[in-house]
């Protein structure tokens, strides 16, 4: 369903429901109004719909509002009580809904590798959320909400291109067919094919052709000033144009913006960015900044020691656990060879007490951030 269908499909039944003759222009806005927009521009500026899926706001809050919308468009009262009772009925069983894109653009982010995992949990859980999660990234995609993102698109949204990326990205390049360029090729010298040497053909086509619009539509969303595509770009394409504008204001993890930076070799900008992380109290970047870069400065080194044992961590700590040959935790039940995987703990030359006293007093000045930010 496109959204002229949607709009094509309320039209109808809303005059067969009040009798009425409703002009096209007019169910777009009463559409905005059952989600409690106050026209059809506002919401396209903001949200797309979307069908059999998430969606941001609840039809039945917005009845009233819906009246409302339909008597200052021209029609008279009792068109309006049928329409108000009708027209949320309708997209209630239609299952139509809409998100917002920032939203839509943060629950396509997600990227597990990008954030913290937690050990306490187990492994089949977590691939039991990310199933659930994906499931739900499949519903939410549908030809409506692809409409509406590309309609926000051409009008120059950054954020609809960047969901657009997101939507054809390919992250599943480890599954691709062996073989299916082969047969791409051939297909396109005019080989007739047929069986799966055709399906892996076609399966490659497809494959490139969303590549393709990945690329076109990340390119736009970080030309139109997108920090999160350009952020993706300098992942995928090693742009180094985010680096390059100083950017800042970014929904991204630090740690990972510093790891993007290093394998770019910017090590300014990796420094940054794991001072960033450090100060919103990622221990691990604490550790890095002490090994790799501010070794030089003992009152800032004691600063991140400090700061972590305020939050649990105490990075003076040898850290060595037993392994297997092959690199896996080792497993008494299996035996055999014990191996001892690890590093060792920061060590870090004393300072004067006052300096002690600067760098606790940093320390906790820091702290006191973090804990207000939670």
């Amino acid at each position: 369903m496109t959204i002229k269908e949607l709009a094509y499909s309320t039209q109808q039944h809303l005059q067969t429901s009040t009798g009425a003759q409703f002009k096209r222009a007019h169910i777009y806005e009463l559409l905005a109004a059952s989600f409690g927009f106050n026209s059809y521009a506002a919401l396209t500026s903001e949200a797309v719909f979307t069908k059999d899926s998430l969606t941001s706001r609840r039809v039945s809050k917005y009845v009233d509002h819906v009246k409302d919308r339909c008597l200052e468009i021209g029609y008279d009262t009792n068109t309006a009580d049928v329409v108000a009772a009708s027209l949320p009925q309708l997209l209630t069983e239609q299952e139509i809904g809409v998100i917002r894109i920032p939203d839509l653009v943060a629950h396509l982010r997600y990227e597990p590798g990008h954030e913290d995992w937690n050990e306490d949990e187990e492994e089949d859980d977590w691939e039991l959320v990310e199933d659930e999660r994906l499931a739900v990234t499949d519903a939410l995609i549908s030809p409506l909400l692809i409409d509406g993102l590309t309609n926000a698109a051409a009008k120059g949204n950054a954020t609809a291109h960047f969901a657009l990326a997101l939507i054809h990205a390919d992250d599943d390049i480890d599954d691709v067919e062996t073989g299916s360029d082969y047969w791409y090729q051939q297909a396109q010298s005019g080989r007739v094919l047929a069986g799966v040497e055709k399906e892996w053909a076609d399966s490659h086509e497809a494959r490139l052709n969303r590549e393709q619009l990945f690329a076109r539509h990340l390119k736009e969303a970080a030309r139109l000033g997108c920090p999160e595509a350009l952020l993706e770009l300098a992942d995928r394409f090693d742009d180094p144009a985010f680096f390059e504008q100083a950017t800042s204001d970014v929904n991204a993890d630090p740690a990972w913006v510093a790891e993007i930076a290093e394998r770019l070799g910017r090590r300014e900008d990796s420094k940054k960015w794991l001072t960033e992380a450090a100060k919103c109290g990622d221990t691990e970047a604490m550790r890095q900044l002490i090994e790799e870069f501010d070794h030089g400065d003992l009152v800032r080194c004691w600063t991140w020691l400090y700061l972590a044992e305020m939050l649990g961590s105490d990075l003076t700590k040898d850290d060595y656990h037993a392994i297997h040959e092959d690199g896996s935790p080792y497993d008494d039940d299996v035996g055999g060879p014990i191996f001892a995987d690890g590093r060792d703990g920061v060590r870090l030359e004393p300072i004067s007490a006052d300096q002690q006293a600067t760098a606790r007093q940093n320390a906790a000045e820091m702290f006191r951030v973090i804990r207000d930010d939670e």
